[in-house]
């Protein structure tokens, strides 16, 4: 391991140790400001994004991009980590298990891509689990005891028995039910849907086979269908709000480590998507899928969506 990686693993401890106290309590709901992409902060989001600021203070020769400070250099940076401090800021603060710190490591640039990511580590914030990753070195996962957790993808490639994951927090309801529809209802029965607010957890689930998908088509909304614009600035209190680098940059590594397929949800590579960075040209819609021929599937099925979607807006039924 190298000593850029067990800073990342450190500063994760860290913010563990410190968050945890804090998880489910009324003061973790508090509302203290809003991160550059349009999301709200809340104190429990504050008190993580102090302890990555003052141990990478003391690292010096450092970088990072976190969802609140942005881009904060120190010295001559060797690195720079792509930090979410608490994925599932709403699970966090109501206490349940789908929340994380998330850090991936890139090439100290600006210019740096998702697929320059070397390292990435995703560590549980209640249950201290933690998923790593080495780019084409494979991942690996360990409970807070230090056993191993078995990393085996589902071989499911049957959509009535998709257990699978999607987001909703600020996409409007409507447009995004109507993308979805035939994948929810599908699978209402022999299947099952979830919204676990955090994109970290949601694809480190398909690392364990726990979750055979998850699916974020809110940028791919906008941007095939820019008629929905007006509904999302106003469920994103005037901004866009998608999956940022930062969200999924470590976990992307690990779901692909594991022989998982993680794209846009469109289909095309992220490899060349902008790894730091949270204006409204570095948002991301993902589709990430156990195997190959379950993505394939669900991007068919997402395509038969889209085209839901373009007919409803021009027969004006939306």
């Amino acid at each position: 391991m190298t000593e850029i990686e067990r800073l990342a693993d450190e500063v994760a401890e860290l913010v563990r140790a410190a968050v945890a106290p804090h998880l489910g309590t009324a003061g973790a709901r508090t509302r203290v400001a809003r991160a550059p992409g349009g999301d709200a902060t809340l104190a429990i989001d504050e008190v993580a994004e102090r302890v990555v600021e003052e141990r990478l203070t003391a690292a010096g020769d450092i970088g990072f991009y976190s969802e609140d400070r942005g881009l904060v250099t120190y010295g001559r940076p060797r690195a720079f980590l792509v930090i979410d401090p608490v994925d599932g800021t709403r699970p966090a603060a109501a206490g349940l298990e789908s929340c994380c710190i998330s850090i991936a490591v890139v090439p100290p640039s600006e210019d740096a891509r998702l697929g320059d990511v070397s390292y990435g580590v995703v560590h549980e914030l209640k249950s201290g689990d933690r998923f790593r990753a080495r780019r084409g070195m494979g991942a690996r996962g360990a409970a807070s005891s230090g056993t191993p957790i078995p990393l085996a993808p589902s071989q499911n490639t049957d959509l009535s028995a998709l257990f699978w994951t999607a987001g909703l927090r600020g996409r409007p309801l409507l447009p995004t039910s109507v993308v979805l529809e035939e994948l929810v209802d599908g699978s209402g029965m022999g299947g099952g849907y979830f919204d676990l607010g955090s994109a970290a957890f949601n694809l480190t689930r398909i690392a364990t086979g726990q979750l055979d998908a998850y699916v974020d088509v809110g940028r791919r909304i906008v941007d095939e269908a820019p008629a929905t614009e007006a509904a999302f600035l106003a469920v994103g209190e005037g901004s866009v709000c998608t999956n940022f680098p930062y969200d999924v940059a470590a976990a992307a590594l690990i779901v692909s480590e594991v022989g998982g397929v993680i794209t846009h949800a469109d289909g095309r590579a992220l490899d060349d998507h902008p790894a730091v960075g949270s204006s409204r040209g570095h948002g991301l819609a993902v589709l990430a899928a156990a195997s190959a021929p379950l993505h394939s599937l669900l991007l068919t099925a997402l395509e038969r969506g889209m085209g839901r979607l373009r007919e409803r807006l021009e027969g004006g039924a939306i």
